[in-house]
């Protein structure tokens, strides 16, 4: 009940700051549906290292605010506490004069029907900065959350991606991030990707590893894994 009434209030707020407007064009709206084979965040598997069935909803303002959901399956080894991830979110993006692209924004991770004493559901503010060279683009990033996953304190993940459009729609990506928890153990996280785009469908394969030791500082899921994934955009 607590996680509904939050998610709710957050919806309400993310729809009501977007302005006013009498032209339709103004605003856009977009969905996505994926599936890959492991779900990774920030190097970390959710998904017990299996596979995972992922999906979204956007709307966006010319202005540059936008609001969305996301959502995915997990397994966090918990005694099937947690199934299911809810992200809610909201922000306002846009761009420089001199080509510098920004981002800031919230998000709100929700684990509906997991006990309330694991405290899993947290929040984050982010902030993101880009530059498109058009050989290649390169963005960094800092989230902070007041109180992170299962009640760890405050934490700061900071990231750097490189993408690199290649020939035949091919793209190349590139990632390492740094994770700051502080009641948890920190640790650095990389990888690399070769994404490749056809009949409207986007397919990924990725390296993915954390330096942390399995199982001392992480029991599972945060060794090498590659994954695959196929998504689709709407």
């Amino acid at each position: 009940m607590k996680t509904q009434k939050i998610l709710g209030l957050l919806a309400l707020s993310a729809l009501t700051i977007l302005p006013f407007s009498s032209q339709a064009s103004d605003i856009e709206f977009a969905s996505n549906i994926g599936f890959v084979t492991d779900y990774s965040f920030r190097g970390i598997s959710q998904s017990d290292e299996g596979p995972a069935v992922q999906g979204g909803f956007d709307v966006s303002h010319s202005s540059g605010v936008y609001a969305g959901v996301w959502g995915s399956n997990v397994d966090f080894n918990d005694s099937s506490e947690a199934t299911l991830e809810a992200d809610l979110y909201a922000g306002y993006s846009n761009s420089l004069d001199n080509g510098i692209t920004y981002d800031v924004g919230a998000i709100y991770y929700a684990y509906p029907g997991a006990d309330d004493s694991l405290n899993y559901d947290f929040w984050e503010a982010s902030l993101a900065l880009g530059y498109d060279f058009d050989l290649l683009s390169v963005s960094t990033s800092v989230n902070y959350s007041p109180e992170f996953f299962g009640e760890t304190g405050d934490a700061q993940y900071y990231a750097l991606s490189v993408d690199v459009p290649l020939p035949s729609d091919l793209s190349l990506s590139a990632h390492i991030g740094h994770q700051d928890i502080d009641e948890g153990t920190d640790y650095n996280d990389w990888s690399v990707g070769l994404g490749y785009n056809y009949a409207d469908l986007d397919f990924s394969l990725q390296y993915v590893e954390t330096d942390l030791d399995e199982p001392v500082e992480c029991v599972d899921g945060c060794g090498t894994r590659v994954i695959f994934g196929v998504s689709k955009s709407f």
